[in-house]
């Protein structure tokens, strides 16, 4: 157990998908998980493990921001002994071309914080997933018929900052804008395991669209299920 999680060790699974809302990680449970238990409360941040289709694995909430996700993943990580985590988000869209609930698997991730350089002297601005882990969600969602964008994140710490969007679509080339997977991958970077992040648009900074909260919680389906259906690779 840690400060922040009170899972034993055996209650959490090689694999994590983390939502950043905990009713989104209690939805996720409820509705595809078999013989499922909640294994942590601390701080209302829940955890539930259980079984899809027969595979293990633990639904996690991260909270908002990076140093949330910060702290959980890299204790998933390196007190857990977990293996794989794949962060199940929602994003602003940075161009029109994209649509609400469109889902994007991120390539890279571009971010202003000082995260990484705190954590380990990491001073480059951009960090990426795991290439094998990447390929395998993209294999299954090529799999189920479910059409995925692929591009650069700008994982920002300030949510109504005043970015810069036509820097950091055009030169940047981060075609959406969350708040936490820069942690997540660099954590997996420095612990040697492996990070994804797959995204569903929940609005558009361009067009102005938008989806309401409670979409946001329950109605991100084909994410959840790239995710899930990916387990049996890993």
């Amino acid at each position: 157990m840690t400060p922040h999680n009170q899972a034993n060790l055996n209650e959490i699974a090689k694999t994590v998908l983390m939502p950043g809302d905990p009713l989104r990680a209690k939805m996720i449970a409820e509705t595809y998980l078999d013989d499922y238990k909640l294994v942590n409360t601390v701080r209302n941040m829940y955890a539930y493990t259980g079984f899809y289709k027969g595979q293990k694995v633990t639904i996690m909430a991260s909270g908002m921001g990076i140093p949330s996700i910060g702290i959980y993943s890299y204790e998933l990580f390196d007190k857990y002994n977990v293996e794989n985590i794949i962060r199940i988000g929602s994003t602003g869209a940075y161009t029109d071309k994209i649509d609400l609930y469109d889902t994007i698997l991120v390539t890279d991730s571009y971010s202003e914080s000082t995260y990484a350089e705190v954590l380990n002297n990491y001073k480059d601005k951009f960090v990426s997933p795991s290439s094998d882990l990447n390929k395998k969600l993209e294999k299954t969602a090529q799999k189920l018929n479910k059409k995925i964008v692929k591009g650069c994140t700008h994982s920002s710490d300030c949510f109504y900052g005043k970015a810069d969007i036509n820097d950091l679509y055009n030169n940047k080339k981060c075609i959406c804008v969350e708040m936490e997977s820069f942690a997540l991958f660099y954590n997996a970077k420095l612990l040697n395991k492996n990070a994804a992040c797959l995204l569903t648009v929940s609005d558009n900074l361009i067009t102005h669209k938008e989806t309401t909260p409670l979409e946001r919680q329950t109605a991100f389906k084909d994410m959840i299920e790239i995710a899930l259906e990916s387990l049996d690779q890993l």
